[in-house]
């Protein structure tokens, strides 16, 4: 992997112990590039599409059902297994029942005993876990997509865990097709034992968020980027399970760095700010110190202080109760080699 971050200006001194770290790295990266030049994997035979992990992000529930109405099981050599994920929240349009179905996911939850008392989530992932995996064994689907919608204004945008070549290659895939809106990627770089959500059940996963869209309401021009984003990604399987080889390149993502509350009162922890509107629906552009970040109710600005990084799920409606305003992160360039099923 090759990697820069972007958005820092660079002193105009550098001390010696810096630049032999740079020199070793630059090697680093050109053995490594030697190495990855190709790199081959089973084919993706098992493949599961899930929506409604969220009740109330309806793009994912639409699609879900329109594919299951069309009886799309299949895909090439691949199956295709839809699932509605969190069906009781989908019946009452809600983003949960008891507590969030996609921080359910974790070891010490999918192992823990199941009682009387146990929340429906805590089951139901579970039983996904049984269908869809066990996480990390052999008989866990070959794919995990998982679709989600979200009130700031991500674009299309896809999100996994560690980094995995055959997510970044569909990333890439997908990139070079959409021009109706941007498309990112976001790493959030957690080991295997601390993975949280639906598409860690995977060999390999992926959530895709697609805004921005009011929860509890489904927007024709957001749901039909879902559908033309799900569309590709089928399409680059078959692609791939045929024999297809998808080249290397550079492929721009964005790595998880922390979180940002907003600002509160020190008594009630209420909220005493909004988002400012100079950063409010600008998701993934460069936050700089002094940028206008939050304004107070009673009309005054809060500016950004700290290292220049690029902000996201601002303002997402269900992270209120998250105590989050928004995310940050860096931008990062990766290098990946070309890919192939093996034979």
């Amino acid at each position: 992997m090759i990697c820069r971050e972007a958005g820092q200006q660079e002193g105009k001194r550098k001390s010696s112990g810096h630049i032999q770290r740079l020199l070793s790295n630059r090697l680093t990266s050109l053995i490594f590039q030697i190495e990855m030049e190709h790199v081959s994997f089973p084919a993706l035979s098992r493949v599961a599409i899930c929506g409604g992990t969220h009740g109330n992000e309806l793009s994912g529930v639409y699609m879900v059902r329109e594919m299951q109405k069309r009886q799309a099981d299949k895909v090439g050599s691949a199956s295709i297994t839809t699932v509605l994920a969190n069906p009781k929240a989908v019946d009452v349009c809600r983003r949960y029942i008891e507590r969030d179905l996609n921080r359910c996911f974790t070891d010490a939850l999918l192992s823990a005993p199941i009682t009387d008392s146990t929340p429906y989530e805590l089951r139901r992932a579970q039983e996904l876990n049984a269908q869809l995996g066990p996480i990390g064994s052999q008989e866990a689907m070959d794919l995990v997509c998982d679709l989600h919608n979200t009130t700031s204004n991500m674009g299309l945008c896809l999100i996994f865990y560690s980094l995995d070549w055959i997510s970044l290659h569909i990333y890439k895939y997908i990139q070079s097709k959409i021009t109706s809106a941007p498309v990112r990627a976001l790493q959030l770089d957690l080991p295997l034992s601390e993975v949280f959500s639906l598409e860690s059940v995977g060999k390999h996963g992926f959530a895709v968020e697609v805004g921005p869209q009011p929860h509890g309401v489904v927007r024709a021009d957001i749901f039909n980027l879902m559908k033309e984003a799900v569309e590709l990604i089928t399409d680059w399987i078959q692609k791939f399970n045929s024999g297809c080889t998808f080249e290397g390149g550079e492929v721009e993502a964005y790595n998880y760095v922390k979180i940002i509350d907003y600002p509160r009162d020190p008594i009630t922890h209420e909220i005493t700010a909004a988002i400012h509107p100079h950063l409010q629906d600008n998701d993934f552009s460069l936050l700089r110190t002094g940028d206008p970040m939050f304004q107070s109710f009673l009309g005054e600005t809060v500016t950004y202080e700290g290292e220049e990084l690029y902000p996201f799920f601002v303002n997402e409606c269900a992270y209120y109760e998250k105590n989050i305003a928004f995310h940050l992160s860096r931008k990062t360039t990766f290098s990946i080699p070309s890919i192939s099923v093996k034979e």
